[in-house]
């Protein structure tokens, strides 16, 4: 070999690795960075809330708020859990566009890529039947924010645990319960929610009389009581329609059972149900509509005497 020979091969070689090498792996690691920027900025604009606007993402699933229960805090929550479902869409993009520039430049330095995307396929298979219960509760929670099935503060029901929701993830969900105990509930775990936070909640308050008290008397009295307590500052904020008598709800051989319903805000029913409760029964203590377990010991003091 001449040193002519030698020269011109050390030059080629020098030029592959010295310029284009260093320019393939530049091209890809530039194209890599555009195509995560370019995604993660369409992400951006489908994940933004416009006010008075639902986030472009979110459009396509069924909104389960009344147009007319919208409020601020409402709109939080939508934004949130469109961000949520943003920031997973942006990691899985920047994961994959990594992966991708990666096998690239490895292509460029002549490594054969084909074993390792065997291996990878090998381990992907082993570790997809080592965690389905994570794969699914992972699909299940982004499902659940996609949906707008529950968010935090909503009080809900998934079948063991009944109470506020603390935290929503992509794994788990939290609910503190009525006495405090906090609940972790895996999502894929989860068959059936009710949410007793969206949209609107009623209020079912019932009042037990005698047999021997008046009905049409009874149930005037109760239903003037509990519009006459809807209207106070207590509650007057959480109802939304003025309370309905909906009259005899049941006779037992101890009492007859009158029914009354108030349509008010989400989380307020129990809170409304006390309050018109406590005024219908002091009403029926004003008028003399005597009350099952009075007429009972009434009977009982005159047997005894």
């Amino acid at each position: 070999m001449t040193y002519e020979t030698a020269a011109l091969e050390w030059t080629d070689t020098t030029r592959m690795w010295l310029i284009e090498r260093p320019i393939q792996v530049a091209v890809y690691a530039v194209l890599a960075l555009v195509l995560r920027f370019v995604l993660h900025r369409v992400i951006d604009r489908a994940t933004r809330d416009v006010p008075d606007r639902e986030p472009r993402l979110l459009r396509p699933f069924k909104e389960r708020i009344p147009a007319g229960a919208r409020d601020t805090v409402i709109g939080q929550r939508r934004s949130q859990r469109a961000r949520t479902i943003g920031s997973v869409l942006k990691s899985g993009i920047s994961i994959v566009t990594l992966a991708w520039g990666v096998l690239q430049i490895l292509t460029v330095f002549d490594v054969n890529v084909a074993p390792l995307v065997a291996s990878a396929g090998v381990v992907g298979v082993a570790l997809g039947f080592g965690a389905q219960n994570l794969v699914r509760d992972f699909l299940t929670g982004m499902f659940m924010l996609l949906e707008d099935q529950y968010g935090v503060g909503d009080i809900v029901d998934v079948g063991d645990a009944v109470g506020t929701v603390e935290t929503v993830g992509l794994r788990v969900t939290t609910i503190r319960d009525l006495s405090g105990t906090l609940w972790y509930c895996r999502n894929g775990e989860i068959a059936r929610v009710g949410n007793m936070s969206q949209g609107h909640a009623v209020a079912v308050i019932d009042v037990p009389i005698a047999h021997s008290a008046s009905v049409p008397n009874a149930t005037e009295i109760a239903l003037t009581a509990a519009l006459a307590a809807a209207e106070d500052d207590a509650i007057a904020d959480s109802v939304l329609e003025p309370p309905e008598m909906l009259g005899v709800n049941g006779v037992t051989a101890e009492a007859v059972m009158l029914r009354l319903t108030v349509r008010v805000k989400p989380g307020r029913q129990w809170a409304v149900r006390r309050h018109i409760t406590q005024a219908v029964l002091t009403a029926f203590d004003e008028h003399d509509i005597a009350a099952p377990f009075a007429l009972l010991s009434s009977l009982q003091a005159s047997l005894q005497d």
